[in-house]
Order: structure tokens, then C-alpha cells, then sequence
């Protein structure tokens, strides 16, 4: 089954580039590798605000790594011209605003981590690193940022 048709069969329709928001690209390819800066989470167009231990749970944290992946994706997309092109998701970087206390950054990330599996089969596999930090730009819930290696 071909990438679109999969996204499709998921119900996903991918979202154009978003503009920076401050002084950066959204991507970079070199060689063979195209990074993707940063994503936030956003929610009905405007940034997913909360803290993960504080004002939010795991479940709605997924959800919101989620929605990113599908940014992503979009951003992966016009860096390359055709989802097809990808060989391999690489590394996936998560940053969860996150409270003292709260422990299950790795759960929350699950949610782009699972999404990209489903959408790529064993080229979704990827390393990963998943952060608490204090505060993340906007106040949003999650960032993840994306390698990926292309052909």
C-alpha cells in the first residue's frame, strides 16, 4: 500500500508547511538527510497549551505528539516532493513541558513515534530521544523535531 493510500486509510490529510515563527527554515536537506526543525503541538490552529504532571495527563500528551507527527509529515512532504522518497525515519527528538514530578515523557512521545510506524512500516523505526523541560515557546505541551533519510 503506497504512503498516500495509508494516510488516507487513517484519515489523515496533511497540513501545508507552517511559517516560523521566529528566525529559522523549516527544514534543511543535506545529502541524504533532511532535518526538520521543531514542531509544537498544536489545536484547532493555535498552540496546545499545558504542562504535562500539571494541567494534563499522558493520554491527552499522546494525543498532542499525534497531532504534531501529522505536522510533520506535512513539512517532510514539501522538503521532498513525495512521502515515497523516504528511506528511513532517523531520529525523532520530543521536548514535553513538563511538571517536576512527571516521569512519562516516553508514553506522551509514543504518540508521533506510533504514528510514523503506522505510516511507514520498518523505515517508521526510528531513535529517540524524550525530554522534560520547564516551558517550551508558547507555552505549548510538546515540540519533536525530525531526521529522516531520504533517496
Amino acid at each position: 500500500m503506497s504512503i498516500q493510500d495509508t494516510l488516507k486509510q487513517l484519515g489523515i490529510e496533511l497540513p501545508p508547511v507552517a511559517v516560523p515563527a521566529a528566525a529559522y527554515v523549516p527544514f534543511v536537506q543535506t545529502g541524504n538527510l533532511v532535518f526538520l526543525s521543531g514542531h509544537i503541538a498544536k489545536k484547532n490552529g493555535k498552540p496546545w497549551v499545558g504542562q504535562l504532571g500539571l494541567d494534563m495527563g499522558t493520554d491527552e500528551g499522546k494525543q498532542a505528539a499525534r497531532a504534531i507527527a501529522i505536522d510533520l509529515l506535512g513539512t517532510l512532504q514539501a522538503a521532498v516532493g513525495d512521502l515515497e522518497r523516504v528511506r528511513r525515519i532517523v531520529k525523532v527528538m520530543s521536548l514535553v513541558n513538563s511538571a517536576p514530578t512527571f516521569t512519562e515523557q516516553h508514553l506522551v512521545t509514543n504518540g508521533a513515534s506510533e504514528l510514523f510506524a503506522a505510516v511507514f512500516g520498518e523505515r517508521g523505526a526510528h531513535a529517540r530521544s524524550a525530554f522534560g523541560v520547564a516551558q517550551i515557546p508558547m507555552g505549548a505541551c510538546v515540540e519533536i523535531e525530525l531526521i529522516a533519510e531520504v533517496g
